[in-house]
């Protein structure tokens, strides 16, 4: 019954679109609506990533599902920066780090197998590299945590650090992605009797294109619903946007998890989180000089200090390479506890 409801609401992206589009409806209606529409999809896209991980992998499947996630993701950001919403596109940007990290480990923990052996190597390894992210970051940061974070010598000093952070990108995965396909062909795994991996493929692509498509429309619905709540543009940014952002990782690890497959699950969580700090923040912070305006990698002390002791608090949790439903509690209410500061702080 819960799949034929969750098939059968895949139609609320369409009806989203057209709302939209065609009978130009209020934008409170469309928030509520495109949220919604978010939790099929968010769905479809790990049905697709778990008959895909059956061909490849955990690995690979986790790398996978973190590719089409964040490309949503990139959209989105890429529109703020046009709209001149710097703040917005930082903000989701570290939301969405914290998010994958916290939350969405959390959850999947919490859903997961107790006690569930983890691919600990590859895990550490995304952890050191978000960390390393981190402190890169800083180049830009420091100098703007006096005043003008948007001027332009702090975007000519992003541009190098979004270059070092690309290439690094680039070689880990091309490492990562050998590694994970080594271990995977002397496990001797077969595939199972899902789906092809062409269709698993199609259809992933293709929900994560409609989910962009909703996510666009989710953000572009924000304003009026932040209004009507009465929360600031950074809470908005780092707590709501980042959650749609990231909602094919979110819905996707969680029902991975749920069916016994935590290992795929974690790699797709930290491994999301991996991407957006060296592949989703530099591709945005390099596009903005396409987009315009350029967009400095000026994060605030509350971000560098969120999405650093994240890393760091996840990699202590995972430190025997096993997940714990204790310790997925304990990364949920981490989060909270970091959602209840971005909601203190309030706006630059």
């Amino acid at each position: 019954m819960g799949r034929k409801l969750l098939w059968g609401s895949l139609i609320l992206a369409p009806i989203t679109i057209l709302l939209r589009y065609v009978f130009h409806a209020g934008d409170v209606s469309l928030f509520v609506l495109s949220a919604a529409a978010l939790v099929p999809l968010a769905w479809l896209i790990g049905e697709a990533t778990e008959h895909a991980g059956e061909h490849t992998g955990p690995g690979i499947g986790g790398f996978l599902n973190a590719s089409f996630g964040n490309a949503p993701e990139l959209i989105i950001a890429l529109f703020a920066v046009a709209d001149s919403l710097p703040e917005v596109v930082r903000g989701s940007l570290t939301g969405s780090i914290v998010s994958n990290l916290l939350l969405v480990l959390g959850l999947a923990l919490i859903a997961g197998d107790d006690r569930e052996r983890l691919d600990r190597s590859s895990l550490f390894v995304q952890l050191g590299l978000v960390l390393a992210a981190v402190l890169l970051f800083l180049v830009p940061a420091v100098p703007a945590f006096g005043d003008r974070p948007e001027r332009h010598s702090l975007a000519v000093a992003t541009a190098p650090v979004a270059v070092i952070l690309l290439v690094a990108y680039v070689a880990f995965t091309t490492w990562g992605l050998r590694r994970h396909k080594r271990l995977h062909a002397e496990s001797g795994a077969e595939a199972g009797e899902g789906w092809p991996l062409s269709v698993a493929l199609a259809a992933r692509g293709a929900a994560t294109v409609v989910t962009a498509v909703t996510s666009e429309t989710l953000v572009h619905s924000l304003d009026a619903f932040a209004e009507a709540a009465g929360l600031s543009e950074f809470f908005i940014a780092t707590v709501i946007v980042a959650i749609v952002g990231n909602a094919s990782e979110h819905g996707g690890a969680i029902v991975i998890a749920m069916r016994g497959k935590l290992r795929l699950a974690s790699e797709i969580a930290v491994s999301s989180s991996a991407q957006v700090a060296l592949f989703v923040t530099p591709a945005v912070a390099l596009l903005s000089w396409v987009v315009t305006p350029a967009l400095p990698l000026s994060f605030r002390p509350v971000e560098l200090i969120a999405m650093g002791a994240s890393a760091l608090v996840v990699g202590i949790v995972l430190w025997d390479g096993r997940g714990r439903r204790g310790e997925g509690v304990l990364l949920v209410a981490l989060y909270i506890g970091v959602a209840v500061v971005f909601f203190a702080v309030g706006d630059r």
